[in-house]
């Protein structure tokens, strides 16, 4: 066993030799993991700071989620009364005006209302008469579904 082994040594040591140029036909896939994993993480922190618009603290319903083929505008009404298109603050009176130049569809541009539960009843109906007067009819009420 003894002899085996230096013959086994002696000769092993030319073929090293020779193969220590020959190419490596493994892939390390370690940094490739490790790549993942750490993009993996960047998503998982970044997708909730991706989410537009204001804070609002939206009511309960049941009902299926409508699917939209376009991006509708965000129409928000704020606890403390305040209006706001996506994230930019706009008067009651400068709605309308504002929410003309920014419709790419025109009055057919798809409108999503989203008001805190807090808000009087009378003040949604304001912003939604405003909105209606102006011509935009396709509109739709933000809620959380029952239990979420």
């Amino acid at each position: 066993m003894g002899a085996s082994l230096k013959a086994a040594g002696g000769g092993g040591s030319r073929r090293r030799r020779g193969r220590r140029h020959a190419p490596m036909s493994e892939i390390n896939v370690t940094p490739m993991v490790d790549v993942m994993l750490v993009l993996l993480i960047i998503f998982m922190v970044a997708a909730p700071l991706l989410t537009t618009g204001l804070p609002v603290d939206l009511p309960q319903a049941k009902g299926q989620q409508l699917q939209a083929k376009e991006e509708p505008l965000v129409v928000t009404v704020q606890a403390n009364g305040d209006i706001a298109i996506g994230e930019t603050q706009v008067p009651l009176d400068g709605l309308v005006d504002k929410l003309k130049a920014i419709a790419k569809n025109g009055a057919e541009q798809a409108l999503v209302v989203k008001a805190d539960k807090v808000v009087p009843f009378g003040v949604v109906i304001k912003v939604m008469g405003r909105l209606g007067e102006a011509g935009f009819k396709k509109m739709q009420f933000l809620a959380e579904g029952e239990g979420g």
